[in-house]
């Protein structure tokens, strides 16, 4: 028998069963179907969280209150946290000629309110430093002032959410707005930017950090940011803060610098596996309709023993039945692996309509792996209905016929 043979034979005999066909083929696309959606769902959050670090800025250092311990592959918050000052991020600029730009964070929630209208935000404190350092931008006004980051002028910058829910149409600039039981100054709007690692620039209010810090009764920072002069000098610079801040706490080392870097690569490592996990969890569905398959082959072979009979009668040599048998289960399975990638494309379309934020893309690796896997559980699951229809005596099946 000719390749085109084979294929004539196998779909013949799907075309035969339609209904019993149809099924198989719907439950190997809706498991070609969940590895693609699963799997891009998994490489889009990777790439979204790439994203916003590189929306951040580049050669960035981290620097937290309180020592990490790296316990074989997770970290571990251990130890006695000591405050992080505005005065240890004054000495770091002055004496680490590595570092370009340093923007100290603290954060708090409060209730900003002007006039009769009010709104809950996150207020962000620090100075004008952190324009430069995360990359944003001004649209109207002007951002913080450059000033003594001790003594915090009653100024604020905000958002273009907490602009129009405060002030609608009316120009905010130069209008007071109470934030807490403090009142500041609107000098600045922020342009938009969206949701970045979690906060939206949009709803918050930025202060300088001292304000901040005593509108909140805040003793420490709740991290530094820190721009190094070259992507070359970061481990440098990582070594120089830690250097410095010890000299500052007793000679103890007791704060955390992350690189970016080292960031970007736990979290790549973090939803790698969890991609991995994901298509292995829809992996298990294409398993069930393998079975399926098998199923439906052992039905056609006990169906059609006659018509094996009669092949083997006509000269059909076992390996031959072997292999139209195989052929029937490959188209199914490929059919269905095909229809099923087409299926999942078209969920990760409307997933990327509804979060158009979220980078879905199925990796190469899932789209090759789910065409093997469909065609390797295909004909896996089909050997053992072939090989029992190669087997057959053909006298006893063709008398089976009658």
């Amino acid at each position: 028998m000719t390749l085109r043979e084979y294929l004539a034979f196998g779909l013949q005999a799907l075309r035969g069963h339609r209904l019993r066909s149809i099924l198989t083929l719907l439950g190997m696309t809706i498991g070609i179907a969940a590895v693609v959606l699963l799997t891009a769902l998994g490489e889009g959050a990777r790439r979204y969280v790439t994203n916003e670090f590189m929306a951040m800025g580049s050669n960035l250092l981290i620097v937290l209150p309180g020592k990490t311990e790296t316990t074989g592959s997770a970290p571990i918050i251990g130890g006695t946290t000591s405050d992080l000052t505005l005065a240890d991020a004054e000495a770091i600029v002055r004496r680490s000629p590595r570092v370009r730009a340093l923007a100290p964070l603290a954060v708090g929630a409060a209730k900003v309110s002007f006039g009769d209208r009010d709104r809950e935000v996150t207020i962000l404190g620090s100075t004008a430093e952190l324009l430069p350092v995360r990359r944003l931008a001004v649209a109207a006004g002007r951002f913080l002032p450059p000033s003594d980051p001790e003594r915090g002028a009653p100024v604020a910058v905000i958002g273009r959410t907490v602009q129009n829910e405060l002030f609608g149409a009316r120009n905010p600039l130069g209008q007071p707005v109470r934030i807490g039981d403090a009142r500041f100054r609107v000098v600045g709007v922020m342009a938009a930017k969206g949701q970045q690692l979690g906060i939206d620039m949009d709803d918050v209010v930025i202060i300088p950090v001292a304000s901040c810090m005593r509108l909140f009764n805040q003793r420490s920072l709740f991290r530094m940011i820190i721009e190094v002069t070259a992507n070359s000098e970061i481990e440098a610079a990582k070594r120089d803060v830690l250097r410095i801040l010890a000299e500052r706490h007793d000679d103890v080392e007791d704060v955390t610098v992350l690189t970016q870097d080292s960031v970007l690569g736990a979290f790549n490592r973090i939803f790698t596996a969890l991609t991995l996990a994901l298509g292995g969890i829809a992996a298990i569905s294409l398993t069930v309709a393998g079975i399926g398959i098998m199923n439906v082959m052992l039905v056609s072979v006990s169906e059609r023993t006659s018509e094996v009979g009669l092949l083997k009668a006509l000269g059909a040599k076992p390996r031959q039945i072997l292999l139209a048998f195989l052929t029937e289960a490959g188209l199914l399975s490929a059919a269905g692996g095909l229809l099923g990638i087409f299926v999942g494309y078209l969920g990760v379309g409307a997933l990327a309509l509804r979060f158009p934020a979220l980078p879905a893309q199925p990796p190469t690796w899932a789209l090759l792996a789910s065409i093997v896997v469909s065609l390797g559980a295909g004909l896996l699951f089909g050997v053992l209905p072939a090989r029992r229809a190669a087997r057959l005596d053909p006298v006893t099946a063709l008398g089976s016929g009658h």
